[in-house]
């Protein structure tokens, strides 16, 4: 190992904490800055299929992975009453396949930190402010902190990435829309919810959803809805608390307790259901990993393990090229680009079923619901279903990587 050892990455979630962890295995020293004051725990529950469970299982973390997973026992409908129309069990429901698991993303967060805090850098409360790629690398600035020089700097912080910005353009340029916003925050578990998923169609266009997973004593709430170019500030949470609750005010079943739950909860999340879509994600010595550089949007589930993933194959071809990054960002590239492609293409038509966007339809999916246990063929229909994220999740063969000695 002789070239660009020295590598920063923005973002301390799941993929800078997995690329940390992989870049230590190859031999780099890696530094990870994240904006936030300290680890983010908590957050909504992701999905970790096909590859990304691969990559998990080389890093020796799955049996700690799956250990603290949602443990979901299942999901049901029900209606502006409350009464259950239609049920599912949790591997259905979640389409999950053989040691696909679902977890919450602040645990394995902590799982990533937890086994990388010893070996690498973290800097916290602090975020990067300009790039200044030269011969010899690539001079940072920082909100706080002194300015520094690092070999390589990787952008892994997220859907409204400040590394994509400062290094390809502004966001617009790379965000495609879909006209529909998700919210997910903490509120009390007032369903005595024991690792179960409430769904409800509360109007065209609007669906919520409640669960609660294991050793949760509270739940969490997600409010789904189409609109077209709400306007918002990205910074004015209490603006997106409100914009949310006009967009479900006057609806029946618990909304109205939900909303109040909401606008008291402390780690209210909210964005637009949107992706990232980029030519490339490398521009010189800075590249892009997971949401940064390739969002596949909440709707296609699929954002976790693309992170995974990515961590794997970037910091795998970093050690094959010996850290030339020229090379190695093109192989990470080229390897990626096919799963980038059939993880995003599952967006569109997983968010038609999400947010019905008529009653008819949502009366037609839960009665299918409903109705799936006794219909003749039930094994067939599932599997037309779960075959396109089945092969998404599988679309990558993980190369072996030699660790440098």
């Amino acid at each position: 190992m002789t070239n660009n050892r020295e590598i920063l990455i923005s973002g301390a979630s799941v993929a800078g904490p997995a690329l940390a962890w992989w870049l230590h295995h190859h031999g780099f020293r890696p530094t990870v800055v994240e904006r936030a004051p300290s680890l983010r725990e908590g957050g909504y529950k992701v999905d970790i299929r096909g590859t990304a469970v691969d990559v998990v299982r080389r890093m020796g973390l799955l049996e700690q992975v799956h250990a603290v997973a949602t443990d979901m026992r299942g999901a049901g409908f029900v209606n502006k009453r409350g009464k259950q129309i239609a049920k599912l069990d949790a591997d259905t429901f979640g389409f999950r396949d053989g040691d696909d698991t679902e977890i919450l993303r602040g645990d394995l967060a902590k799982i990533l930190y937890d086994h990388t805090r010893d070996d690498v850098e973290y800097v916290f409360g602090d975020w990067i402010t300009g790039l200044d790629q030269r011969a010899d690398g690539v001079h940072v600035t920082f909100a706080h902190g002194a300015p520094r020089r690092f070999d390589l700097v990787v952008g892994a912080d997220g859907l409204h990435s400040g590394v994509r910005a400062l290094a390809f353009g502004p966001e617009e340029r790379f965000l495609k829309r879909f006209d529909a916003y998700i919210s997910i925050s903490t509120v009390p578990n007032s369903f005595d919810l024991d690792r179960w998923e409430l769904l409800h169609s509360a109007a065209p266009g609007k669906m919520v959803n409640v669960y609660s997973t294991a050793r949760a004593d509270d739940a969490k709430a997600a409010f789904w809805f189409t609109g077209k170019d709400l306007p918002y500030d990205r910074r004015d949470v209490d603006g997106q608390k409100n914009l949310v609750a006009d967009q479900f005010a006057g609806l029946g079943w618990q909304i109205p307790e939900l909303l109040d739950s909401m606008r008291e909860a402390g780690d209210f999340y909210f964005d637009p259901v949107c992706q990232i879509l980029m030519d490339r994600v490398t521009a010189g010595r800075v590249t892009l990993l997971g949401d940064a550089g390739y969002c596949p949007s909440p709707a296609s589930g699929q954002g976790t393990s693309l992170a995974l993933a990515g961590a794997y194959v970037l910091a795998g071809e970093l050690a094959a090229a010996a850290g030339d990054h020229e090379v190695a960002f093109e192989r990470y590239e080229a390897e990626m680009r096919p799963y980038i492609d059939k993880n995003q293409a599952l967006a569109k038509s997983a968010l038609r079923g999400i947010i019905p966007q008529s009653r008819a339809f949502a009366w037609f999916n839960t009665r299918m619901i409903k109705l799936m246990p006794y219909m003749p063929g039930r094994n067939r229909i599932l599997e037309q279903i779960a075959a396109p994220i089945r092969d998404a999740a599988n679309a990558l063969v993980l190369k072996d990587y030699a660790v440098a000695v």
